[in-house]
C-alpha cells in the first residue's frame, strides 16, 4: 500500500483510540476528568513514583544516579528498575510537565503509548494485505483499545508490548521479503528495550504470525528457510543490542527477594467467552476483548467464502490454538517466560487479541462479509453470550453496550455491502459514508462505555491512592527543609501515603517497593523489626531509635494519617520532623559481633549496634476475662473484642512492640496514641511500633483490637534506654568517618587515624559493591549484618566503595559484539547491492572490414 494511505489510516486510529480512551475516563468521572483516582494498585504504588524519581533524574534533582537510587531502601540498584520500568522511549515526556503534575504526565504518557499501538496495528494491516485505509484504521483502533489494555492500562510499561506486538509482524514481513534488515533489528532492540517482559510475548505473537504467513504463502523449501533465518537473525541481533538492560535486570531478578509462589488454574469456558464481551472485568481472567465489529468479522472470516481456503484456515487455527495455549499450564508457562507471574495469569492475551484483529482484517479487506457469513458469525456470538450469561462476569451494563454494538456492526457492515453492489455512483458513496460514520460511532462508543465500566469495577477490586495533592507538597516542604543528605538521612516517615513515599516526595528512606527489591535489605530489615507488603518486595520504613541511629537517620517526618486510606476527614496540619544527632554513614566497628542474627529484633539491633539498649522482659497476655490466652493468639474466641499484654519495663524507658503477625491497633493504658499493625498471611507483616514511655510504677499494659486472628510472639515488647543509646550513638559518631562523600555509584570516607576492625557503610550489600580501604585494591565489598563492610588494620585513612550494577558489563559486551555484527551485516548488504546494479564491464566489438564483392 501507498505510504499515505498507511499514514491516513495510523492517524485516524490513534485518534479514534485516544478519543475512546479519554472519553471513557470522562464517563467514570476519573482523574484527570473527575474526581475519581487513577492510581490503582502498582500505578500508585510504583509507577508514578518511578517516573517522578526520573523528573527528578532528568532535571537533576535526585539523591543517586542511574547506577544508584540513594533515595529508596537505604540505597537501592536502579538501572534493573529503570530497565523494568522506565526504558520506554515515552517516558523521558514526563521531564516536559510540571513535578507537581506527574500524575497527569504518566496519563498522557498512556493515552500516546495506546493511540500509537492503533497506528502501528493499522499499518501491519494494509502492510498483511490491501484494503479500505478506513478499515485499517478501525481495526487498529479495536486491537488498541481491547480488553487487555483496559484491564491493564495502569501499567504503562506493559503497553510498550502492545506497541511491539505489530511492529515485531512488520519485522517479520520485512524477513519474508529480505528488505531493511537493520530498521527491523533496531525495532527489535527498541521493543525489548523498552519492556523485556511483553516484547518476550510480542514475539513469540510475531513468530506465529510469520509462521502461518509462511504456510499460506507456501513458498518453496529453500526460500521458507532463508526467510525464517533472517527473522531469527534479527530477533538475535536486536536482542543483543538490548542485551546492556537486559543482562542486568534478568540478574536483578536473581538477586532479589523471591516473590510468592503461585500456581496456574485455568479459567472455565465460559468465563473466557464471557471476556469477548464489552463492558466486562475481571482481574484472573483474560481480556478478549476487541469490539463488536473485530470479533464479528473474526467469527465470520471461516465462512466468507470470498476469502481464499487456505487463508481462513491458516488464521482461524492458529487464533484457536492461542486462545487454547492461554488454558494450558505447559503453554501458558512458556508464554509467561517460564515464570508463574505473581498475580493474573493471562497477560499475554493481547496476543491473542491482536490475532483477532488480523483475522477480523482478512475478512473485511476481501470484501464486506455475505448474509451467510454473518448469520453464522451472529449465531457463534449468541451462544458465546449464553454461555457468558450464566458467569458473574456479565453485569446489567453488559447487555445495552453489547447490543449497541451489535446493531452498529451490522448496520455498518449492510450498508458498506449494500454500497458496494449497486446503485449510482453517488449513491454508492453515500451509503459507504454512512457505514464508515456507524462503524466508527459504534467503535468509539463502545469501547468508551467499556473503559468506563473497567475504570469504575476496578476501583472495587484493587487498592487505590491519590494523585499527587496537598499531602504530598507538605511532605515534600518538610522534606526539603529538614535534608541533611549526605551527612544524615531524611526518612519520609512511617505514615507513608504510597509504598514509595521517597521517590515521590523526597528523602532517603528504607521504604522501597519493587519486584525487583532485594533480598538482602528485606531480609535485613525483618530481622531488625522492620514490616513489609505484597509478600516482602514492599519494604517499609520502620520508626525506631536505634535503626535510626544504624542507618544514619537524623531527621524523621511524621505526617497524619493519608484520609484516602483511612477515610477520616483531612488534616490539614503540616508533618512533623524529629530530629536526631546519629552517627555519619560510615562507622567503624573496633571489636565486630560475627554473631549470626537471631529470633529477636531487639537483639539484633543491639548486634548491628555493638551495645546493649534494650531491656526485653516476660510478657503475659490475657483475654477479657483476665485469663491467659493459650499461645498468645489474639483475634479470636473470647480474646477477640479486648486482649492485653502486660509486663514491666525500668521506669521511663521507651516501650517497643513488635507484633509481626497481629493484625490491629495498639496502645499504651491510658495514653491516647495509637500504633497500628497491618498483618495478612504471606502478603504483609506489621512493624515494630514505639507505643510511648513506661510510667514511674514500671508495670507496662498494652491494650490490643484485632481486627483478624494472629500471634502475640514472646519477647514481643522491648523497653529501650534513650540514654544508652544516645551514648552508643555518640561512640560511633566519635570513632566513625570524618567526612563522607556520595555521588551516583561512588562513596567516599575519611577515616580517623589508627582505625581497626571494619568499616561499616549504612547501605545493603546488594550485589555489585566493590571497596578498596587506603591505596588497596578494590575487592568485593564484605557483609556485616547485611551491611557493607571493609575490613581495617589501622594504616587506612580514606575508603571508596564503588557499585557496579551485576551483569552490565556482560551485557556490555554482547551489545558491542551485536553493533559489530550488524554494521558488518549492514556493510555486506550495501556492497551486494551495489554490485547488482553496477553492471560488468566488457569489451567493445572490434569494428567489422567491409567485404566488397569483386567486380
Amino acid at each position: 500500500m501507498p505510504g499515505a494511505t498507511c499514514r491516513a489510516a495510523a492517524a485516524l486510529a490513534a485518534l479514534v483510540a485516544g478519543v475512546a480512551l479519554c472519553a471513557g475516563d470522562l464517563l467514570a468521572r476519573d482523574f484527570p476528568f473527575g474526581s475519581r483516582t487513577r492510581s490503582v494498585n502498582d500505578l500508585g504504588n510504583q509507577y508514578v513514583p518511578l517516573h517522578a524519581h526520573l523528573w527528578d533524574l532528568l532535571h537533576g534533582r535526585a539523591d543517586g544516579g542511574l547506577l544508584v537510587n540513594w533515595q529508596s531502601g537505604y540505597g537501592s540498584s536502579f538501572l534493573p528498575d529503570f530497565g523494568t520500568y522506565l526504558s520506554s522511549p515515552f517516558a523521558p515526556l514526563v521531564a516536559l510537565f510540571p513535578r507537581d503534575r506527574i500524575d497527569l504526565a504518566v496519563y498522557a504518557i498512556t493515552v500516546l503509548k495506546i493511540a500509537s499501538a492503533a497506528a502501528a496495528m493499522a499499518w501491519l494491516l494494509l502492510r498483511l494485505r490491501p484494503g479500505r485505509w478506513w478499515a485499517a484504521g478501525l481495526l487498529g483502533a479495536s486491537y488498541a483499545l481491547c480488553g487487555w489494555t483496559l484491564a491493564a492500562d495502569y501499567n504503562p510499561m506493559w503497553l510498550d508490548g502492545l506497541i511491539a506486538l505489530p511492529l515485531l509482524c512488520l519485522v517479520g514481513e520485512w524477513a519474508l521479503a529480505g528488505r531493511r534488515r537493520v530498521l527491523g533489528v533496531l525495532i527489535v532492540a527498541l521493543a525489548w528495550s523498552a519492556n523485556f517482559y511483553t516484547a518476550y510475548m510480542a514475539t513469540l505473537g510475531a513468530g506465529l504470525v510469520l509462521l502461518v504467513r509462511l504456510l499460506i504463502a507456501a513458498p518453496p523449501r529453500r526460500q521458507a528457510l532463508a526467510a525464517a533465518g533472517r527473522a531469527v537473525l534479527t530477533v538475535v541481533l536486536g536482542m543483543g543490542l538490548a542485551a546492556p538492560l537486559l543482562a542486568v535486570v534478568y540478574l536483578g531478578t536473581e538477586h532479589a527477594y523471591p516473590g510468592r509462589l503461585a500456581r496456574f488454574h485455568p479459567v472455565p469456558a465460559e468465563n473466557l467467552l464471557a471476556r469477548l464481551l464489552p463492558a466486562t472485568y475481571d482481574y484472573s481472567s483474560p481480556a478478549l476483548y476487541v469490539g463488536t465489529t473485530a470479533l464479528l468479522l473474526a467469527l465470520a472470516l471461516p465462512f466468507h467464502r470470498a476469502v481464499p481456503g487456505r487463508v481462513r484456515a491458516g488464521w482461524t487455527v492458529l487464533v484457536l490454538l492461542v486462545a487454547l495455549s492461554l488454558q494450558w499450564a505447559p503453554t501458558s508457562l512458556a508464554w509467561h517466560a517460564f515464570a508463574v507471574p505473581q498475580g493474573s495469569s493471562y497477560r499475554q492475551s493481547f496476543v491473542l487479541c491482536g490475532l483477532l484483529v488480523i483475522a477480523a482484517w482478512h475478512a473485511l479487506s476481501y470484501g464486506p462479509p455475505g448474509l451467510p457469513a454473518l448469520g453464522a458469525a451472529g449465531a457463534l456470538l449468541a451462544l458465546f453470550v449464553a454461555a457468558a450469561s450464566r458467569t458473574n462476569l456479565v453485569h446489567a451494563h453488559t447487555w445495552p453496550v453489547l447490543l449497541l454494538g451489535v446493531a452498529g456492526t451490522l448496520t455498518g457492515l449492510l450498508l458498506l455491502r449494500r454500497g458496494g453492489q449497486r446503485g449510482q455512483r453517488g449513491q454508492r458513496g453515500r451509503l459507504a459514508v454512512l457505514a464508515v460514520l456507524v462503524l466508527l460511532g459504534a467503535q468509539t462508543g463502545e469501547s468508551a462505555a467499556s473503559a468506563a465500566v473497567a475504570s469504575g469495577l476496578r476501583l472495587k477490586h484493587l487498592d487505590d491512592y491519590a494523585p499527587w495533592g496537598s499531602r504530598q507538597r507538605l511532605q515534600a516542604a518538610a522534606i526539603a527543609r529538614a535534608d541533611g543528605w549526605p551527612r544524615y538521612r531524611t526518612d519520609p516517615g512511617r505514615e507513608q501515603t504510597v509504598a514509595n513515599d521517597p521517590l515521590a516526595v523526597g528523602g532517603q528512606g528504607a521504604a522501597y517497593y519493587s519486584s525487583l527489591t532485594s533480598d538482602v535489605l528485606s531480609r535485613t530489615l525483618t530481622a531488625l523489626g522492620g514490616g513489609w507488603t505484597s509478600g516482602g518486595r514492599g519494604v517499609q520504613s520502620l520508626d525506631n531509635a536505634v535503626t535510626d541511629v544504624l542507618f544514619s537517620v537524623g531527621a524523621r517526618v511524621h505526617s497524619p494519617p493519608d484520609p484516602h486510606q483511612t477515610h477520616l476527614p483531612e488534616d490539614t496540619a503540616a508533618p512533623t520532623v524529629t530530629r536526631r544527632d546519629v552517627p555519619p554513614l560510615v562507622t567503624v566497628r573496633a571489636r565486630p559481633d560475627e554473631a549470626p542474627f537471631g529470633s529477636s529484633p531487639y537483639r539484633n539491633q543491639e548486634l548491628l549496634l555493638g551495645s546493649r539498649v534494650y531491656t526485653v522482659p516476660r510478657i503475659t497476655v490475657r483475654g477479657d476475662d483476665g485469663r491467659q490466652v493459650p499461645g498468645r493468639w489474639v483475634g479470636s474466641g473470647n480474646a477477640l473484642t479486648g486482649p492485653t499484654i502486660t509486663t514491666s519495663c525500668p521506669p521511663g524507658t521507651q516501650v517497643n512492640l513488635w507484633a509481626p503477625h497481629f493484625s490491629g491497633t495498639a496502645r499504651l493504658t491510658g495514653d491516647t496514641d495509637v500504633a497500628v499493625f497491618r498483618f495478612t498471611n504471606g502478603r504483609a507483616l506489621a512493624a515494630m511500633e514505639p507505643l510511648g514511655r513506661a510510667p514511674a510504677s514500671g508495670r507496662v499494659r498494652i491494650d490490643l483490637v484485632p481486627d483478624r486472628p494472629g500471634r502475640i510472639p514472646p519477647g514481643a515488647v522491648g523497653c529501650l534506654d534513650t540514654a544508652q543509646l544516645s551514648t552508643a550513638a555518640a561512640r560511633l559518631k566519635a570513632t566513625g568517618a570524618t567526612s563522607v562523600t556520595v555521588s551516583d555509584d561512588t562513596v567516599r570516607a575519611r577515616l580517623p587515624a589508627g582505625s581497626r576492625g571494619i568499616a561499616v557503610l549504612a547501605a545493603p550489600r546488594i550485589a555489585g559493591w566493590r571497596c578498596a580501604a587506603g591505596d588497596g585494591p578494590a575487592r568485593p565489598a564484605r557483609q556485616y549484618h547485611g551491611l557493607i563492610a571493609v575490613p581495617l588494620d589501622g594504616t587506612e585513612t580514606s575508603l571508596t566503595c564503588t557499585f557496579h550494577p551485576p551483569g552490565l558489563r556482560l551485557g556490555t559486551a554482547v551489545g558491542l559484539a551485536s553493533l559489530a555484527a550488524l554494521l558488518l551485516l549492514g556493510a555486506a548488504t550495501a556492497v551486494r547491492r551495489r554490485r547488482l546494479s553496477t553492471p560488468a564491464p566488457t569489451t567493445p566489438p572490434a569494428p567489422r572490414e567491409r567485404v566488397t564483392a569483386a567486380p
